[in-house]
């Protein structure tokens, strides 16, 4: 496998279908965003495999293969024949597992501050990157056509990796420490 090709040094890359664009163009600002997320989930089940979390780690597993699919359809201009890997109903069948994990933490309603353990940092730090993953996605959406679910997955994604961030501290019994400015914003 050859890993340099040189076809980068003068900043385009290859999108799906060979079309060539500026390394900082929306498309490839939003794959590289996603790839960045799927980067920082690893750290994370780096960390939580020292806990021994497996539930945990599988489940981030399935979320990096999901991400793979969500960048290769950032990288298909809608002008290419391309089949979307990211499925219709892929946010939908993140929301029982937000319902699952967000019940081992105990309620918040103000803002926590981001941190706890090391694998809930992590997670937290990936959270933030799937949100910017998202609003890159969005600045594509207003350029060019997009696969909607793969917009709709990483908003969802965010929503699940706090979600797991609380577990995961509150499995270490790790209290959250609430921003102390914050006003109530979170209602049942």
């Amino acid at each position: 496998m050859k890993i340099y090709t040189r076809g980068g040094d003068r900043g385009k890359t290859a999108l799906i279908g060979g079309a060539r664009r500026f390394k900082d163009d929306a498309r490839v600002e939003a794959y590289g965003a996603v790839d960045e997320a799927g980067s920082f989930l690893g750290l994370a089940a780096s960390w939580l495999e020292q806990e021994g979390q497996r539930d945990l780690i599988d489940l981030l597993i399935q979320i990096q293969q999901t991400l793979w699919d969500v960048g290769a359809d950032l990288a298909a201009p809608s002008s290419e024949k391309y089949t979307f890997r990211t499925s219709e109903d892929a946010a939908e069948r993140i929301e029982p597992l937000i319902d699952q994990y967000k019940e081992e933490a105990d309620a918040v309603k103000r803002f926590i501050l981001r941190g706890g353990t090391v694998s809930a940092s992590a997670l937290q730090v990936a959270c933030t990157v799937v949100r910017r993953a998202e609003r890159r996605t969005v600045s594509l959406m207003q350029q060019e056509e997009i696969h909607q679910p793969a917009l709709r997955y990483l908003n969802r994604l965010s929503d699940l990796l706090f979600v797991l961030a609380r577990a995961v501290n509150a499995r270490a019994e790790k209290k959250e420490v609430e921003y102390i400015h914050s006003t109530e914003v979170f209602r049942d």
